[in-house]
C-alpha cells in the first residue's frame, strides 16, 4: 500500500476534485471524504516514509508542506479516520503525534473553507498556525471556490 503523493500547491484543486466526485456518487452527503492533519515534525524521514508505506492506501491522497502532512481519505468518515490514525501512530511506537480530522461537507463546502476551518481547529487544539495556508495558494491553484 500506498498513498499518490501531489504537490502542496495543488491542494486546493485536489480537494475540489474529490468534492466533485463526492457530489456526483453520494447523493446523501454524508462525510464523503477526510483530510487527516500529521504534524511529523519530531519524526526522521525514514520513519515517516515507513509509516506512510505501512498505512496509506492507493486511493488516498497525499500532500505536505515541510513536515506537515495531509491526507485525503475518500469515501472515509471521521471514525475511518480515526482507525487510519490509530495505526499511524502504532507504527510510531505509539509516541505522540499532532493530528486533526475534517470532513466534507460538514466541516466546509469549498476547499477554501474546508482549510479555513482546518487552521482554526488545529490553532485552537494545538496553537499550530498554518500560514502556509495563504490567498496566494488559492490563486495559484485556481480553486477558490467550486
Amino acid at each position: 500500500m500506498a498513498g499518490v503523493h501531489f504537490s502542496f500547491y495543488d491542494f486546493p484543486s485536489l480537494l475540489k476534485l474529490n468534492m466533485g466526485i463526492a457530489d456526483r456518487l453520494d447523493e446523501s452527503r454524508a462525510e464523503c471524504f477526510t483530510v487527516l492533519f500529521c504534524d511529523y515534525t519530531k519524526y526522521s524521514d525514514a520513519t515517516l516514509q515507513e509509516s506512510l508505506k505501512i498505512v496509506t492506501r492507493d486511493s488516498d491522497s497525499i500532500v505536505h508542506f515541510d513536515k506537515y502532512y495531509f491526507f485525503v481519505f475518500p469515501y472515509t468518515d471521521k471514525y475511518g479516520t480515526s482507525i487510519v490514525k490509530d495505526k499511524l501512530v502504532d507504527v510510531l511506537d505509539n509516541k505522540e503525534l499532532k493530528t486533526l480530522a475534517i470532513s466534507y461537507p460538514i466541516d466546509g463546502e469549498t476547499p477554501k473553507e474546508l482549510l479555513a476551518e482546518l487552521q482554526f481547529q488545529l490553532f485552537q487544539k494545538y496553537s499550530v498556525d498554518l500560514e502556509c495556508f495563504d490567498n496566494k495558494m488559492f490563486e495559484k491553484s485556481g480553486a477558490m471556490s467550486r
